[in-house]
């Protein structure tokens, strides 16, 4: 039984010190005691490790490929999106496998535990399904056997390029699924992950109203009626007009009206609601899936926490485009839009948790919900999910309770985190992933041969 012992440690009923934690064989949290002697492994500050609600894995080997101004007089989340169709067609499942690993070794070496998978990239260019109808499904598996990282997979349905019911365009027809098509892949990809173990965890994605019949986000709701549902909803102000056109109400208005969003929904992005749409959906228990550093980078908007928050609602972090992937930072950038849009400071704090600690906790209580995982504390019977930071830097030095997670989200930077355990899995150790070397090399070779395509 691995044990580790931490000076101090964020449990569910506050900061401790002295905190022992032992680790049972089945990855899984076998005891918690504060106030004990020094023994085991030895960290600073330990803390639960969070899960990553949202990521598409392919696209972090887009970064730095789409910050050229175009032809078109003004650059948007649309010019952004037909260089990213351009680029995904030179992909080869090699390469999806490649770039997963490297995406999940990021995510873990910045202090989360967990890849929520928002998987859309399904078939050969031009649309033609692989002979393995979960070709993809099975790379973005594999990258996960390999990083160690704990996995929620989230198929996802696309079978439509517009509310109007339009083909999928060149750019989409990697993605596109009928609704039994979509069944027959969910199912074969939650096959893909009976070879991991047992903390991974299968969900369902229709990838968005624009993408999806109202007749299939239904269907979609009843494949897998225990595990997370998460959709794309009111991202961009262009696809709220497409909606209330076609729909003859809002995103946000629409869903409500029609549907019964509960626990079990993440709902990503979420930055154009009204205030009454804001305090609607809060009330469901839905969770809002934030991605503030991709919805700053392709000028998503700003997503309204303050009224969110108010109402009683939730929300966690993920990476998105995986441009940037940065634990501190997404938690860091949420505030702080909230700060320039209302020139004020310490928005999201609350009286009893400064603005680190409530979004820290924040993220950790919506991530377990969003990836359908027993994890988001330190407690007994949850997996292992733990992330060790060191308190001997010049960032954390001296700090005491919530100042410890103040310093962390606005003052930290990269490699701060020193020791990651996933489901059990001790995969960082001393800031570096356990097979760093591997994973950089075999990403570097993908990206080679990704430039002699192109």
């Amino acid at each position: 039984m691995a044990m580790i012992w931490a000076e101090r440690a964020l449990l569910p009923g506050g900061w401790a010190e002295g905190v022992r934690v032992d680790l049972g064989p089945d990855g899984r949290i076998a005891s918690v005691a504060a106030g004990e002697p020094p023994a085991g492994q030895r960290v600073g500050l330990l803390l639960p490790a969070m899960a990553n609600l949202h990521s598409h894995a392919f696209q972090r080997a887009m970064a730095g490929l789409s910050e050229a101004r175009g032809p078109q007089p003004r650059d948007t989340f649309w010019t952004w999106r037909q260089i990213m169709y351009r680029f995904l067609d030179h992909l080869t499942p090699e390469d999806v496998e490649a770039i997963a690993a490297l995406v999940q070794m990021e995510m873990l070496e910045a202090g989360y535990a967990t890849n929520v998978e928002f998987h859309y990239l399904h078939h050969q260019p031009g649309g033609v399904p692989y002979a393995n109808l979960a070709e993809m499904s099975e790379r973005i598996a594999a990258a996960a056997a390999r990083t160690g990282v704990g996995l929620t997979l989230l198929p996802v349905h696309y079978q439509f390029g517009g509310l109007d019911g339009r083909p999928l365009g060149p750019g989409q027809q990697r993605f596109g699924t009928t609704p039994d098509g979509f069944a027959a892949l969910l199912d074969a990809a939650e096959q893909a992950l009976s070879r991991l173990p047992a903390d991974a965890g299968i969900g369902v994605a229709p990838h968005s109203l624009r993408a999806v019949s109202p007749e299939a986000l239904r269907l979609c709701e009843g494949l897998r009626p225990s595990r997370p549902l998460h959709m794309h909803l009111a991202e961009q102000i262009p696809e709220v007009e497409e909606v209330q056109a076609a729909r003859g109400r809002r995103p946000v208005e629409w869903l409500l009206d029609n549907h019964s969003p509960d626990r079990r929904w993440t709902l990503i992005h979420l930055t154009h609601m009204t205030d009454d749409e804001t305090r609607r959906l809060a009330a469901t228990g839905a969770v809002a899936g934030l991605c503030p550093i991709t919805e700053s980078s392709l000028g998503d908007g700003i997503f309204n926490g303050v009224v969110w928050r108010e109402a009683g609602g939730r929300f966690g972090f993920g990476s998105d485009s995986n441009i940037r992937i940065s634990l501190a930072e997404e938690l860091r950038t949420l505030e702080y839009s909230q700060r320039l849009r209302d020139t004020s400071r310490a928005v999201l704090a609350e009286s009893d948790r400064s603005t680190g600690r409530m979004l820290y906790e924040a993220g950790l209580e919506a991530g377990a919900t969003a990836a359908g995982r027993e994890t988001g504390a330190i407690a007994e019977g949850l997996w292992a999910d733990l992330s060790a930071v060191s308190l001997d830097n010049p960032v954390l030095f001296g700090r005491r309770g919530d100042q410890m997670l103040d310093s962390l989200v606005f003052a930290g930077g990269d490699g701060l985190v020193r020791d990651v355990w996933a489901a059990g899995r001790h995969v960082v150790r001393d800031g570096r992933h356990i097979d760093r070397e591997r994973i950089q090399a075999d990403y570097l070779a993908c990206m080679a041969r990704l430039q002699e395509r192109m």
